[in-house]
């Protein structure tokens, strides 16, 4: 009786900081909302303070301010104008966040791509942004020069190219950026006045792992929504607290989680251009950052780690991310102390998010959204409908797809292509007319105690043919179109496996071979290699006689799943592995399957 009185109480002191959140009304579309507003207005109340902590380097709101005005004012002297679009290509570093900074100052459309893309993937995501110009870093530059002759932006004039290293010369296809800068033009902008919220900022691709990554609109509105509401019903963030960030700036967590929930309060934040577990508690400790930003797999290799001295009294008091697993909430609770752990849950694309707003344990928290969990046939991949053709509702704490009821609170932003838009929506869900947002996960309802009412849920797994690994969700129909390119591949049916000890499912192909042909793993490694990024590339290849379709000539994928790489389930057919730190392809043999099923090989 007395921790249920106490958790009553708990509860009740969370009040203050939900109210608003749940309150939180759009901006109207013509409203001066933007990114640049949010900065700029905190740059006149915390202008001295500093804002990014970069390796050696350290920025003040005003230093950065006046840095991104004068790249901004330079892009509009070079015709970049109100929502144009501009590509950004670069990896974490302070030059990243100016450039975001000073591209919505202007209203331009960032096109945020994924840095570690290469070839096709790389190639559709500028072409198919309609980009005027292009900013890229010199980290990237081998990348983008590989695809240099077939993308759309090939004058080295709106190629910007910025400096990192400085350990290579600008190349010829590309103009400095840094020495292409007027230094002298630090003052803020009058085109900043000509943004409102209804204006797009950002172009973020989502599963942009293959060669057709679909671009997700972000306008004003979407960006300040998520970043005012997650500093306070989430992190409950001050202007004295620093966010440890080394999540991707080019996608929506890193982004709008990250770095504009920073903006919103005048807090700092740590960039990290890639995480590292083993330097993770040395870094909190030296930078003092008492908020981290976190994907689920980021959690379970730091769980993994040894216990060692800087983790012990760390200033992390509170943390906000998607895909903390059940397993490892005790752990950052009790090895780590960290008092506030606010799992989100939300598509890029998406039309709600959900938020662990009373800090409850084990759950993606609630939501102020319309939203149905719909009974789903997992085998077959398709909704149950009642002879009226309509969905059904799961009974309590029963999996069910989750839609949610699209209005002017929950708008659906959608991606650039219409076609992909309509495709993520539910039509005729209860009565004819209805329109909700597939957004193609199971989620089950939960109880959590006393929750002033407040349905909680907890993430189930996803459906259909997507998965998510390492962070990132891979579509299997793109990843089999691109492996299907390949002269070695016959026909590839792509699927996600289990793999133990491992958040996610790992990718695994299953291919016909070619009559009267080997395959040549040398040439296939190296394709995968080339054409894929690292967590689209498949963990386990398995080469088969015949492929088996349904009646409509579909791929089946559920006793593919269900036999994943066991080798006394495959009836003898031939399972490749690529191994960690290789991209080479090896038979799997039964000391390896071994190590994999103990949880000892390091995936």
């Amino acid at each position: 009786m007395i921790p249920k009185i106490k958790e009553f109480f708990r509860v009740l002191g969370e009040v203050k900081y939900i109210l608003p959140t749940l309150r939180y009304k759009f901006p109207e579309p013509d409203d001066s909302v933007s990114l640049a507003h949010m900065f700029e207005a905190t740059v006149k109340e915390h202008g001295e303070r500093n804002f990014i902590i970069y390796e050696n380097e350290e920025w003040s709101y005003n230093q950065t301010n006046e840095s991104a005005n004068i790249l901004a004012k330079f892009l509009v002297k070079e015709g970049i104008g109100h929502q144009d679009r501009v590509v950004l290509f670069m990896e974490n570093r302070t030059d990243y966040v100016i450039s975001l900074i000073a591209l919505n100052k202007i209203g331009a459309i960032g096109v945020l791509i994924n840095n570690s893309l290469t070839g096709d993937p790389l190639i559709h995501c500028i072409n198919s942004s309609d980009s005027k110009k292009c900013i890229v870093g010199e980290e990237l530059t081998e990348a983008f020069s590989n695809v240099l002759s077939d993308i759309t932006i090939q004058n080295a004039k709106d190629i910007y190219w910025c400096e990192d290293s400085k350990t290579i010369e600008t190349p010829s296809w590309a103009t400095n950026l840094k020495n292409s800068l007027d230094l002298n033009e630090i003052e803020n902008l009058k085109e900043i006045e000509q943004v409102t919220a209804k204006d797009t900022a950002f172009y973020i691709f989502t599963s942009g792992t293959t060669g057709v990554p679909k671009a997700a609109i972000f306008p004003n509105a979407k960006i300040v929504a998520a970043s005012v509401n997650i500093t306070v019903g989430g992190y409950q963030m001050t202007h004295e607290d620093r966010l440890y960030n080394c999540l991707p700036l080019y996608h929506s967590t890193g982004l709008m989680l990250g770095l504009s929930a920073v903006i919103s309060t005048g807090a700092s934040v740590f960039i990290k251009r890639k995480f590292s577990a083993s330097s993770f508690w040395a870094e909190v400790q030296k930078h003092q950052t008492t908020t981290f930003i976190y994907v689920g797999e980021l959690c379970r290799y730091l769980s993994l780690q040894e216990p060692c001295e800087e983790e012990k009294n760390n200033p992390i008091r509170s943390m906000v991310g998607n895909g903390l697993r059940p397993d490892l909430w005790d752990c950052f609770r009790g090895r780590f102390g960290v008092k506030r752990i606010a799992e989100i849950y939300g598509a890029s694309e998406g039309a709600c998010m959900f938020m662990n707003m009373l800090n409850k344990d084990k759950t993606i928290g609630m939501t102020n959204a319309t939203v149905a969990l719909l009974e789903y046939d997992v085998a077959s991949d398709e909704l149950k409908r009642n002879s009226d053709g309509f969905c059904l509702k799961t009974i309590q704490d029963e999996p069910g797809l989750l839609a949610v009821k699209i209005s002017p609170d929950a708008p659906f932003n959608g991606y650039t292509d219409k076609k992909e838009s309509e495709k993520k929506i539910l039509r005729d869900v209860f009565e004819k007319g209805d329109a909700w947002f597939n957004s193609g996960d199971l989620i089950k309802s939960m109880d959590v105690g006393f929750s002033l009412g407040q349905t909680h849920y907890q993430f189930v797994d996803r459906v259909g043919d997507t998965f998510r690994w390492k962070s990132e969700n891979v579509s299997t129909n793109e990843v089999a179109e691109i492996l299907n390119q390949s002269p070695e591949v016959n026909m590839a049916n792509v699927y996600g496996v289990k793999v133990t000890g491992c958040e996610g499912r790992a990718g695994m192909v299953t291919f016909n071979q070619t009559p009267g042909k080997e395959v040549n793993w040398a040439d296939l490694s190296s394709f995968i290699a080339e054409q894929l990024p690292s967590y689209a590339r498949p963990l386990f290849i398995r080469v088969t006689s015949k492929l088996d379709t349904t009646g409509t000539f579909k791929l089946k994928k559920n006793d593919l799943r269900e036999e994943a790489f066991h080798l006394d389930k495959v009836d003898g057919d031939t399972i490749y592995v690529k191994k960690p730190r290789s991209d080479e392809y090896v038979p799997l043999d039964n000391d390896f399957y071994e190590l994999i099923q103990s949880d000892q090989v390091g995936f």
